[in-house]
């Protein structure tokens, strides 16, 4: 318009001259937020995690870096151990004063901020001026760990990593390794306090052992052999295990290894990329189980492409002869061993888990993980889940999840298949918000780099059965990209969970349907199964009557009854379904 003046569309500058002392004068420190520094010998590990309820049990980490400089590295040259670097404090001091705003920047409160260190730092020819530069630059005490204390906190670090566990646990850091025997379930140290023994065999110092050893000649690997393989059995034995060791599992030959720590994380990637199913479905290393012999993997085609495996750095690659030579000499040590464990907690998951009371460490990971997403009526709905299912057993080769299924590489309890219910009640309606074309196929990923990718302490057992059960509940159809994801999930669980486990996801589909608020204010839907056999076949024989559902809330039943056909045998497996649509709830 003529005459009218025009707007000045120039960005302003935003003042910000006041925004630093809003921050200063507003009090917004979370205690629940717990900020720490793991000073080990590989690297210098920097976490704030945040332990409110009620996901505290899984420890959900806000924030997390790390600091590529090997402590106990930096102490040797040409062989002889020297004082750690200035130049190395200088990198240390500025890393924590850079952690340490960050701290701020999260809120979290001073006091929950803690430095803590291991076999490096208290080791170290300079360990006072080096704790001292820390303390000048950061105001902040670096706290040691004695060498007793700093296996009782890895073993439980480790027992954060899994819902309960029964036997050796070792945790292997730069400068040693420590043993110890722990007996939990569900949260519950079995046996009074944790007894542990350190080594002095941990990857870096194996790696130098291993320098010397070549230097040698062949006579001196034999001697390194035997001297670590009987050390391993003076650890063991002093460890005051109860009963014979070859019974430890009530079976001879049963010892469960649970291993933690870089060096032996860096192996489990490796025999991931050396498993049968190939690739391996779940990138977390944490929950990873494997028999002795996936473990003693000897696969030289995986070895020489080392770096490019992943998760595995060069660092980790040029250790790998140290430890090769630690796994098999660990075994000749301990021949009863016959699974093993790999867990990702440490001396961080071990000081946290130490501050959780009781009660919430005795709740189970997949519970606790999926506890924010639960309906408002949860126990209804997880009560009509499991009228679903049959809970009585009328053949041995038949078990649904509700029941215990013992294999050689997983032992879900009749709790832990429980909690698997809990999780998939939990979860019910959470994907309802996506497009409905990628509602299975996120449900899918959900478990493994979804919703609970980042979730501490869920087996890879659970993670797959959740995984399969939460696709079914939105109708189980995947495009082609998903689906060899979806068959590898299938057959590293087996095909008779896998079968059950879509069972229960079709089950959930009905009453997701029938409540998708997750709300149980009218009935709407009642389930009702039992369990038979008719000549050689076994079938399921599932009642549902339905009230207020139209034609679109029924094509579960449908799905239920593809299940039992031979089209719907997952490996082979199947169990004939016979549905029974009875009069409506009145």
């Amino acid at each position: 318009m003529a005459g009218a003046s025009r707007q000045d569309d120039t960005p302003k500058e935003e003042d910000t001259s006041n925004m630093h002392e809003t921050f200063e004068k507003s009090d917004m420190s979370n205690p629940d937020l717990i900020a720490l520094v793991d000073m080990g010998s590989n690297g210098i590990r920097f976490s704030i995690s945040d332990l409110s309820p009620p996901t505290a049990r899984v420890m959900p980490t806000i924030y997390q870096d790390r600091l590529g400089i090997s402590l106990y590295d930096v102490q040797y040259k040409d062989g002889e151990k020297v004082s750690i670097p200035q130049e190395t404090i200088d990198q240390v001091c500025a890393a924590l004063i850079r952690f340490k705003n960050i701290c701020e920047d999260f809120s979290v409160p001073h006091k929950n901020i803690r430095i803590i260190a291991t076999e490096a730092t208290r080791s170290a020819i300079n360990s006072v001026e080096y704790r001292g530069a820390i303390k000048s630059c950061t105001g902040l005490e670096v706290e040691m760990l004695p060498k007793e204390k700093e296996g009782e906190i890895g073993a439980l670090g480790v027992a954060s990593s899994f819902s309960d566990l029964k036997g050796v646990v070792m945790d292997l850091g730069g400068g040693s390794i420590q043993l110890s025997w722990l007996d939990q379930e569900t949260g519950k140290t079995q046996g009074g306090s944790i007894r542990s023994i350190s080594l002095p065999y941990g990857a870096a110092a194996m790696k130098r052992h291993i320098d010397e050893a070549q230097a040698l000649g062949p006579s001196a690997f034999r001697d390194l052999h035997e001297r670590i393989k009987e050390d391993f059995r003076k650890a063991i034995s002093s460890l005051e295990i109860p009963g014979p060791i070859a019974n430890i599992s009530g079976q001879p030959g049963a010892v469960k290894l649970y291993l933690s720590g870089g060096g032996f994380r860096g192996w489990g990637y490796m025999t991931m990329a050396s498993h049968e199913i190939d690739p391996y479905p779940i990138p977390t290393i944490n929950g990873f189980e494997v028999s002795k012999t996936q473990f003693l993997w000897n696969n030289q085609e995986i070895v020489q492409e080392g770096a490019n495996v992943f998760q595995v750095s060069s660092r980790r690659v040029s250790q790998l002869p140290a430890i090769t030579f630690l796994v098999k000499t660990l075994i000749d040590a301990i021949p009863e061993v016959s699974s093993v464990y790999f867990a990702q907690g440490g001396v961080r998951e071990g000081l946290l888990f130490s501050q959780l009371p009781p009660e919430v460490k005795s709740e189970h990971p997949l519970v606790a993980a999926t506890r924010p997403f639960a309906p408002a009526s949860t126990e209804a709905l997880l009560n009509l889940l499991k009228r679903g299912i049959p809970s009585k057993i009328t053949n041995d080769n038949i078990a649904p999840p509700i029941e215990s299924v013992d294999s050689p590489n997983h032992t879900p309890s009749s709790l832990t298949s429980q909690y698997f219910l809990y999780a998939l009640i939990h979860l019910i309606n959470y994907h309802a918000s996506h497009p409905k074309d990628i509602r299975p196929a996120a449900a899918l990923r959900s478990t493994t780099t979804g919703l609970l990718g980042g979730a501490h302490g869920l087996a890879h057992m659970d993670r797959a059965l959740l995984a399969l059960a939460l696709c079914e509940r939105w109708g189980g159809e995947i495009s082609p990209s998903d689906a060899a994801f979806h068959q590898s999930l299938q057959r590293l669980i087996g095909p008779q969970r896998a079968w059950w486990a879509k069972y229960c996801g079709i089950l959930a589909q009905g009453i997701g349907d029938a409540y998708p608020a997750g709300v149980v204010r009218t009935e709407r839907l009642r389930l009702s199964s039992t369990m038979g056999t008719e000549g050689d076949e076994v079938f399921v024989q599932v009642k549902i009557q339905l009230t207020g559902i139209d034609e679109l809330g029924t094509g579960w039943v449908k799905d239920l009854q593809k299940l039992g056909k031979k089209k719907g045998a997952v490996g082979g497996y199947r169990v004939k379904v016979r549905v029974v649509v009875d009069d409506p709830v009145v």
